[in-house]
């Protein structure tokens, strides 16, 4: 997962986005998905992973960030019965959470604060004005249903430190760079409200 990952970002022109608080910065600027054919035609094979093969980089106003990690998940060989492919990601994160309970599961739901994510991680995020329904801190399958929300794949951590790649942030595969708080835990900003990880326990 984590090696398909940064290969899509260099791919991608190693675009960097750095969130600190309130703040964001990109210190370097990748290519965009309708910057070039090459780039186009490599979002379309992000969306034929998930049913919608008539669907390009060039489609701006298309979000394809579920479609990317789904692609991530399927050349990893992770099976569909463990991460279901979708355009969007609440229908996977929905059908994780509801089979929290099952043995055997690669993927586990934990609360943002008292789990610290790790690489091969996914951490989650609302997107949009978009309030996903949680109990107590705990994400619940219907309290996600049609909520806009963006993951990405944890790919590093070093102390405080977490860099994560993702699909369609800031019209590119980036990687975003951000800070854990004193017990490292994520700490939700505006641009990043984060509401959940997947623990990977490949």
């Amino acid at each position: 997962m984590i090696t398909r990952a940064l290969r899509e970002w260099d791919y991608f022109g190693g675009q960097i986005v750095v969130l600190q608080g309130s703040q964001e910065s990109i210190p370097n600027v990748g290519i965009w998905e309708d910057d070039d054919i090459s780039r186009s035609q490599r979002v379309n094979l992000y969306w034929r992973a998930v049913g919608k093969s008539g669907l390009y980089g060039r489609d701006c106003q298309q979000p394809w960030s579920a479609a990317f990690v789904s692609w991530v998940m399927q050349n990893a060989g992770v099976p569909t019965s463990q991460f279901s492919p979708t355009a969007a990601h609440w229908v996977y994160l929905a059908g994780i959470v509801d089979a929290a309970s099952s043995s055997g599961r690669y993927f586990v739901p934990r609360r943002i604060i008292d789990y610290s994510p790790r690489e091969g991680d996914i951490i989650c995020a609302s997107r949009g004005g978009s309030h996903p329904g949680t109990s107590s801190g705990y994400a619940y399958p219907e309290g996600l249903r049609g909520a806009n929300t963006h993951c990405d794949i944890v790919v590093r951590k070093e102390g405080q430190t977490l860099e994560a790649v993702g699909g369609n942030v800031r019209n590119s595969v980036s990687k975003t760079i951000l800070q854990l708080d004193a017990n490292g835990h994520l700490q939700p900003v505006k641009r990043r409200p984060w509401f959940l990880i997947l623990e990977n326990r490949l």
